[in-house]
């Protein structure tokens, strides 16, 4: 499985399991990603992604986008895109 860097985590809420990652791709909903970094790399699905908290199905490079995660993330992880 191929896996390419499209964003990086710049923010995390744990009371509401939401990180904020910065884009520097496009990233779809129901796409695996793979966040890696401090914490131990967990893979999942973008299932629930939000911009100014308004519910989205794409996002690409530039933007920034709030996505809940299934484990606790810290600032600088990186998030792959799996292919």
């Amino acid at each position: 499985m191929e896996k390419k860097p499209i964003g990086k985590i710049t923010h995390f809420f744990p009371k509401i399991g939401v990180a904020v990652v910065e884009l520097s791709g496009t990233l779809k909903k129901g796409d695996r990603i793979s966040i890696e970094g401090k914490s131990e790399p967990f893979e999942q699905i973008a299932s629930s992604m939000q911009i100014n908290r308004v519910e989205v199905t794409s996002a690409g490079a530039g933007q920034a986008i709030g996505m809940k995660v299934d484990k606790p993330v810290k600032e600088g992880d990186i998030v792959y895109l799996l292919e």
